[in-house]
């Protein structure tokens, strides 16, 4: 049947392969539909052939992606991750469906509305009654072995994605993720650095 050959499996998965042309290039666009979720990977060139491919495991955000908040630096890493994947003519960026740091778009709301009336953006995870981070990155790793990437340039400011990436056996270099602060997410930025250990320079913002 026509769908039977449409759809690839991984590890007894759907896996579907289409053209995705945006305005930073055209990459491939795969679905990875695993227990009702579909997570995303786009992919340009072919990264198992490249030495050390760029990389970037980015977890759903549709305030910051679809929408352009300035709440986070969520929209602004993955367009500037696309760029330099096009740049390079290579790479590929793992795209988990892991809203508001695994807690879900409605928690987040809510997470949204205690940082309002004045908590950080751990402490208002926290007093939902979930830890300050809920991701894990298995998906990726599944994905990035699908792809035979075993060495790579993580586009990151995140140390736990370095590490567990590492503690699979990946060779992992540090690729820095550079974007602009503004008044709306400077505080979110710190409680990144100082409470998360995400490796953040704010010093020209901190003055």
């Amino acid at each position: 049947m026509l769908t039977e050959r449409l759809i690839m499996k991984l590890n007894d998965k759907e896996i579907i392969k289409v053209v995705l042309p945006t305005k930073y290039g055209k990459f491939d666009l795969y679905d990875y539909h695993l227990d009702g979720v579909d997570h995303l990977a786009i992919v340009k060139g072919n990264p198992s052939s490249a030495e050390v491919p760029l990389v970037r495991i980015h977890s759903e955000c549709m305030t910051g992606d679809v929408f352009g908040s300035q709440r986070c630096d969520c929209g602004e890493q993955l367009a500037s991750s696309m760029e330099k994947i096009e740049k390079e003519k290579c790479g590929i960026i793992i795209y988990l469906r892991q809203e508001g740091r695994g807690i879900g778009l409605f928690s987040k709301m809510k997470a949204y509305k205690l940082q309002e009336n004045g908590m950080d953006t751990v402490e208002a995870n926290i007093a939902l009654g979930f830890e300050s981070d809920c991701r894990n990155y298995d998906v990726a790793i599944t994905l990035l072995k699908y792809f035979n990437i075993k060495k790579l340039r993580l586009i990151t400011n995140n140390q736990e994605k370095i590490k567990a990436l590492k503690d699979e056996g990946f060779d992992v270099v540090r690729e820095e993720s550079v974007v602009d602060y503004n008044e709306y997410n400077l505080r979110y930025m710190r409680t990144k650095k100082e409470k998360m250990g995400h490796i953040l320079n704010l010093n020209k913002y901190c003055e």
